[in-house]
């Protein structure tokens, strides 16, 4: 196989998230909550492989025809924001105005975001909260926090996300990369066993999502106050 088939086979693998998107939005319509946070969860899985892949086999060299960053952003911008956005206002997580404020307020505030150029920092981090409404929702999916937690969360990431605050990425980011990727892998999993499990009661399981959303949220931040050496 060549390497310009290759290439372009990492881009089709890219696209899948595309699709993953669709049965996301079509289960949600559906309120079939467990079912899209299967397929919100199979599509995070695909965004943090192939980012890899397209730089072990050297997309931009060998794929250059079809830009990669802008295919991932497009995938993301439906996977990361706009379900996201519907699910907090059609589960009832956010009822009423609140859910209006959210379904209006996320996607405005994250296009700017996205479209903005120094979103990444220097080691691979994102500078600002980076739009992972995906894995806001499915962590509250899990903890059920109330309305007003729930609310004031969505608030403070839409302004943290213009913010001088780092966020890191689970695979790209090097620093804490040893702790940070087993961490996001572990909430990677109970999200799915917890959506496997129609979103039941299950303390521990709701123990590790908080904990691990805790340290996902924050380590990035943590880096900045305990700068290298």
């Amino acid at each position: 196989m060549t390497a310009r088939i290759q290439a372009f086979l990492v881009h089709c693998f890219t696209a899948i998230g595309a699709a993953l998107a669709m049965l996301a939005l079509l289960a949600a319509m559906q309120q079939e909550w467990s079912i899209m946070a299967l397929w919100l969860a199979l599509a995070f899985v695909v965004d943090g492989i192939d980012g890899p892949l397209a730089r072990h086999f050297e997309v931009k060299k060998h794929a250059a025809v079809i830009d990669g960053v802008l295919l991932d952003l497009i995938i993301d911008f439906l996977t990361y924001v706009v379900i996201p956005a519907y699910a907090l206002y059609a589960s009832g997580l956010l009822p009423g105005w609140t859910g209006w404020l959210a379904v209006l307020l996320i996607p405005y505030a994250s296009a700017l975001y996205f479209a903005d150029t120094r979103m990444k920092t220097p080691d691979d981090s994102f500078a600002g909260f980076p739009g992972c409404w995906n894995m806001l929702v499915l962590a509250l999916l899990v903890l059920q926090p109330g309305v007003w937690v729930t609310l004031a969360l969505v608030v403070i990431l839409n302004v943290a996300m213009f913010l001088p605050l780092k966020f890191v990425h689970p695979v790209r980011t090097e620093r804490w990369r040893m702790i940070t990727l087993p961490v996001a892998l572990i909430w990677t999993g109970a999200i799915g066993w917890a959506a496997w499990t129609d979103f039941g009661s299950a303390p521990v399981l709701t123990t590790v999502v908080g904990l691990t959303s805790i340290y996902l949220m924050l380590a990035g931040i943590a880096q900045q106050v305990l700068p290298r050496g």
